[in-house]
């Protein structure tokens, strides 16, 4: 039986009743919770270990336009969305129901999920479908993951898929979001001790309109191994790219809210 993962963004247990029990009608089983606002204490990390014991096939969100709206609760689903597809592989499905015609623009993070609306007569149909075929999504050319914890902090986990970059540029853009710390180690968790080459703090990049506030390393990252950097708040954006000299060089910007 395929387990469909379910975060309520409100505590509406009567939808989130019926819609288990209409899934269940078709053959799935529905597992999950209703979302916590707090992305400062990276509340997102438990629904991640919980979705990841419980073996889940789909992450369904059951969301609607009040608190889709809300920074803080995009902010932590696209975090969520991206931790899961660094566990997962970047084709593992993703579907938003919504409870009403969505008003909201998604996070560009989610904007790869499948968007249906309980109106639809179809809607449990097309769950049934995803959850039980193999999802493809194009493989990025790096590796993104989140990671951390209320002790720890907020840490980013950058690097190449293959080949190496010679030492790695990291910014962040938002209100009272900063980079307060820089690691270099082993992929996959956080190192518990690192040597630094040539670094850098205080780097000013600007991207369009936007400015970002940057750390870099020059220290060499490749596929076994990683940049780490700790960020303090919940930047709108981040940035990064292998070290360069020029002036104008090419970076990867997320957008996470």
């Amino acid at each position: 039986m395929k387990t469909v993962w379910i975060s309520a963004l409100t505590k509406n247990q009567p939808r989130v009743a019926a819609v288990s029990e209409h899934l269940k009608r078709y053959g799935l089983q529905a597992k999950g919770h209703f979302w916590t606002d707090e992305p400062d204490k990276l509340a997102w990390r438990t629904a991640l270990d919980s979705m990841l014991e419980a073996r889940a096939d789909l992450w369904l969100i059951l969301a609607d336009n009040t608190e889709m709206a809300k920074i803080s609760v995009r902010y932590g689903l696209s975090l969520l969305s991206t931790a899961l597809h660094a566990s997962r592989g970047p084709g593992f499905p993703i579907m938003i129901l919504w409870d009403a015609p969505p008003s909201v623009v998604l996070p560009p993070i989610l904007q790869a999920a499948t968007a249906i609306e309980e109106a639809a007569p179809s809607w449990a149909a097309k769950i049934v479908a995803k959850a039980n075929i193999a999802g493809k999504a194009p493989v990025p050319d790096y590796r993104f993951e989140v990671g951390g914890d209320e002790r720890l902090g907020q840490w980013f986990e950058i690097g190449p898929r293959t080949g190496n970059w010679d030492g790695v540029v990291f910014g962040v853009t938002g209100a009272d979001v900063e980079i307060n710390f820089q690691a270099v180690g082993p992929q996959g968790g956080l190192p518990e001790k690192t040597v630094i080459e040539f670094a850098q703090q205080g780097l000013t990049l600007q991207v369009g309109e936007r400015e970002f506030s940057a750390w870099a390393v020059r220290n060499n990252v490749d596929s076994t191994n990683s940049y780490y950097a700790r960020v303090k708040g919940r930047p709108e954006a981040i940035l990064f790219m292998p070290y360069a000299d020029e002036s104008e060089s090419e970076a990867t910007v997320l957008q996470l809210t």
